[in-house]
């Protein structure tokens, strides 16, 4: 057990030692263009998939379809998890961790303006699935819902020089014939 460990009882991850949080947890999330999202099903079971989102005066919206699951589970005030994460190396790895619920937007120049931000985040003028998208939304009754946290964790291990993890000079057996001599 490690000094870390027993003075705090909490496990070093890059969660507790590199958090992400305040300003550059939402600068983090302004920046990323995916969230997987999770709601629960009415029999209990998750729907989980990737989703766009826009982040607004710290605020996060979703643009869902009045058909789709996770709409009728927000709406049903089912529990839901949603992630947001980036990395590909354990040094890179980071992300934000979510709890809470979806409320749907009413303000219709709120809704105008996150329609707005949407374009100018994924889409470019001339972008050749732009208008596509924008109708096929307005045929499918596309509202944006507010994600509002009831917890939210972050981390960026890109905030530390070394990896947290302990260092090693011996090479497990399964890794020893790729070795340059």
């Amino acid at each position: 057990m490690t000094t870390q460990r027993a003075a705090s009882g909490i496990t070093a991850t890059p969660k507790t030692t590199v958090p992400l949080h305040g300003d550059k947890r939402w600068a983090y999330l302004t920046r990323q263009k995916t969230i997987r999202l999770a709601t629960t099903e009415e029999d209990g079971s998750i729907y989980l998939s990737p989703l766009w989102f826009i982040v607004d005066n710290k605020k996060l919206y979703l643009p869902i379809d009045a058909a789709g699951r996770h709409g009728r589970n927000g709406a049903a005030r089912r529990p839901l998890a949603a992630l947001v994460d980036d990395g590909d190396e354990f040094s890179t790895v980071t992300g934000v961790r979510i709890v809470g619920k979806m409320v749907r937007v009413e303000d219709t120049a709120l809704s105008d303006r996150l329609n707005s931000m949407l374009f100018d985040k994924y889409f470019y003028v001339g972008h050749p699935h732009a208008e596509v998208y924008f109708e096929m939304g307005h045929a499918a009754g596309r509202k944006f819902y507010e994600l509002v946290p009831d917890k939210i964790v972050g981390w960026d291990a890109r905030e530390i020089a070394a990896s947290p993890g302990p260092e090693s000079r011996m090479l497990p057996d399964f890794v020893r014939d790729r070795l340059v001599p």
